[in-house]
């Protein structure tokens, strides 16, 4: 077996949610993202042999999201030889950017390319939900879809499975705010209603339409008026400081809407071109100088591609992510 080669994948952050989308649909970042490393192994099985970038991580395959994504691709192949995995976090972890979906993700896109693309890019999401299984203990599909697929990613139905791509139909720029402070995915679900009143459901459905409609129309005012959260920012936004203060100053400063992204605590806001999104990110920072807790800012443009290669040749024993 030629154990030489080797691939890199570059894996993008995403926003969740988009206001009115919860658990529905999603978007890409530029960056920030997370690198995964792969190449062909005598020994069997899967094995993590660095990870670079971040502490505490297990390198125990059956416990990372990157061992576990490439075991399910070996087992759907057939594949009896082993794989290596390095994985290079370049995003924070739990900060509702999706950081978990991004190893997944680039994990998926490396392997695959290692084997020869055996899988389409829309079919390795059902192996980088995985990843999001072995996370959060919930296989879904609204961070991971968008961070292999690019743009904005509609999840009608798991049952089966059901990813609709609708790329970038408008140039839009996404400024997010990730004040850092812990908090867990299971307690941003953990408060919210399993049940919701007729008339809230309804203007909720109303404004996914007019995302969606807005979207596609080319349509900047109805995408602004659509960026809205009838049901679950409220009982969401009550757990990040200083939540409602950073949206209005986003959308005072020119930004379409704001919202939360993921579970949070990151806060997202779109904008319609690059000078209104550093105006934004001005007037977001300006909201949190000064309140004690530390903050990490980013401006990326919505992408047409996601996941992608970032290199592929002959493994050099000192390869440095």
């Amino acid at each position: 077996m030629d154990n030489n080669n080797f691939v890199k994948a570059y894996a993008p952050a995403t926003v969740a949610n988009v206001c009115c989308g919860f658990d529905v649909l999603g978007f890409a970042l530029d960056a920030p993202g997370d690198e995964v490393w792969a190449r062909k192994s005598d020994a069997p099985g899967v094995t993590i042999s660095a990870i670079h970038g971040i502490e505490g991580l297990s390198t125990d395959a059956k416990e990372n999201v990157i061992g576990v994504v490439a075991q399910k691709m070996l087992e759907a192949l057939n594949i009896t030889h082993g794989l290596e995995l390095q994985l290079h976090k370049g995003m924070p972890v739990g900060s509702g950017l999706g950081s978990s979906a991004a190893s997944s993700a680039a994990a998926a896109f490396a392997v695959n390319a290692l084997l020869g693309s055996p899988f389409t890019t829309q079919e390795l999401v059902m192996y980088a939900m995985e990843g999001e299984r072995k996370a959060s203990g919930s296989a879904h599909a609204d961070n991971v879809a968008p961070s292999l697929l690019g743009g904005f990613v509609l999840v009608r139905d798991y049952e089966p499975l059901d990813v609709v791509p609708l790329g970038v139909p408008l140039e839009l720029y996404c400024t997010i705010l990730y004040p850092q402070i812990e908090l867990k995915t299971s307690l941003s679900r953990s408060i919210l209603k399993q049940e919701i009143p007729l008339k809230k459901g309804i203007r909720q459905w109303g404004n996914l339409a007019g995302l969606m409609a807005g979207l596609l129309k080319k349509d900047y005012g109805l995408v602004g008026r659509s960026l809205h959260d009838e049901i679950f920012e409220p009982e969401r936004s009550v757990l990040i400081p200083l939540f409602k203060q950073v949206k209005d100053a986003a959308i005072s400063a020119g930004a379409l809407g704001a919202g939360i992204s993921g579970s949070g605590p990151s806060i997202f806001a779109l904008s319609a071109t690059l000078e209104q999104a550093q105006e934004v990110k001005k007037a977001m920072e300006a909201v949190y100088a000064g309140s004690g807790i530390e903050t990490k800012t980013y401006v990326s443009q919505v992408p047409d591609q996601g996941v992608r290669l970032v290199a592929q040749s002959t493994f050099q024993p000192a390869v440095s992510l």
